[in-house]
Parts: structure tokens; sequence; C-alpha cells
């Protein structure tokens, strides 16, 4: 049993990515939504299980906290002294609550992860930045990590790097999404139909990505091998270069990282 704490945006993505997935059904997903009706019109929905009460979580393999940053100190405050006992591993993916403060409440020695996801794990193609405390043992990582692999490729970072991770892969769809537009409007300009527009450019994004996660090439690589001497691609590149597209890039994360 996953225990999630916390049904909105990206609780909720867990729980159909969960649910979803070849490795857990409904009946393995125990969830406690806060005072919206969020919570009970998506188990209306996946009929997992609903509990009101943190108790109920005793018998998880792993407690997931997908509440506001607000709340993530109280609901660790609020469990169960049996939770506690059996060790229960907590992962939070909330970014504004480091290890440091989790464990001011639950002990040094209490098995605790800090993970940033992205919201394309609702479809097996997230990135996750995962840190653990020091001194978590090995099984229950083991476990943390078997559960997590059903949401995508897992990376383990310092915690230092969770926020500049969480802006990369975290508003990073955003900007592809930005991107994808912008080639379907250039498409629609030039006389293609908008909804095969936006099949075409979304598909050569997760081509080009896969490509490059596949082969381990670097970009500027790839990059070459699709240009040739006065032609088309290097003519747009140069384009896009005079209107400062990796700047554009390069401020947009910066500005968020403020």
């Amino acid at each position: 049993m996953i225990g999630i704490i916390g049904a909105g945006q990206m609780g909720g993505a867990l729980i159909k990515r969960f649910i979803h997935s070849s490795k857990f059904s409904a009946k393995d997903i125990l969830v406690k939504g806060g005072k919206s009706n969020t919570a009970k019109k998506l188990q209306e929905e996946l009929q997992f299980n609903l509990t009101d009460t943190l108790n109920d979580f005793e018998d998880c393999q792993m407690i997931i906290l997908a509440t506001n940053n607000a709340s993530i100190l109280s609901v660790l405050t609020d469990l169960g002294d049996r939770i506690k006992e059996k060790q229960i591993p907590i992962l939070s993916v909330a970014a504004g609550v480091s290890l440091k403060d989790m464990q001011e409440i639950m002990g040094e020695m209490y098995p605790l992860a800090h993970c940033i996801p992205n919201t394309p794990v609702q479809v097996n193609e997230g990135i996750l930045a995962i840190t653990y405390v020091e001194t978590i043992e090995s099984e229950k990582k083991q476990t943390m990590q078997a559960i997590l692999s059903v949401l995508g490729r897992i990376v383990e970072v310092p915690e230092i790097q969770l926020d500049i991770f969480g802006t990369i892969a975290g508003c990073g769809p955003a900007f592809v999404d930005v991107f994808i537009e912008a080639l379907s409007d250039a498409a629609v300009l030039n006389g293609m139909p908008r909804a095969i527009s936006y099949e075409i450019a979304a598909q050569m994004m997760k081509g080009t990505a896969e490509l490059a996660l596949k082969t381990n090439q670097h970009p500027g690589e790839l990059k070459d091998s699709v240009t040739s001497p006065g032609g088309t691609t290097i003519k747009g590149i140069v384009a896009l270069e005079k209107n400062g597209f990796r700047h554009a890039v390069i401020d947009g994360i910066n500005e968020i990282m403020k």
C-alpha cells in the first residue's frame, strides 16, 4: 500500500500514474485529501482508498507527502506513534521543506527523503530528483526507489540542487509547450492545419529528446548532424541566435531562480 497525503496538482498526478501503471492498482493506493473536495472527486473517478485519518497509514510501505509547504510539518507532527514505531519511509515532494526541517520532528534516524517530480510522471516519462537522509538504511532506500520507478527516471542529487532541478524539470515543460506552440504557429502560417502541426511538433520534441538520452551524444553534436554548410537548418539556427534564443531560455531560468 502506498500512502499519499494531498491530492492537488502533483498529488493527483502521482495518484493517477500509480493506478495506471502495471505495478499498482487503485486498491494499492491510500489517500488523504485536504479541506477541498479534490480528493473525493478524484476518488469517485479512480476508486482508490480514501481516508480522513492519518492513523490509517500505518500499514503503508511508503508515505508520500504531497501537500503544500505550510502543511508538511504539521502533518508530520500529527502522524501516529505506530507509524513512527514502524519507521515507514516518508517522502516529501514539497520544494520548500528541507530534510533538516523534517528531521527536527521525526528524528535524525527516521527514513526520510525529499523528491521533486515533474508533471510528465503522469505518462511514465517524468524525471525525479531525490535526496535521502544520510542515515537511511539501504533496504528503505530500495523500497522507495522501487515504488517511484513507475513514475520515470530517478536521479539522486544533493538537496542543495533540488531548487535548480525543480526549475529545469518542473518549469521546463512549460517552456517546451511554448516552443511547441511557436512551431505550430509557424506551420499554420505556412499552410498546415493546426491539429497535425501540434502532433508533428510534439513528436519531434519527444523523438529528439529520446535520441539524446539513448545516444548520450552532446546536444551540439546532434545539432551538427542535421546541419549542412549553407543549408536551411543552419540558417534557421542563425535566425534563432540573432533573436536571442539561448539568452531568452537562460534568462527565463534565472528569473525563476530569483
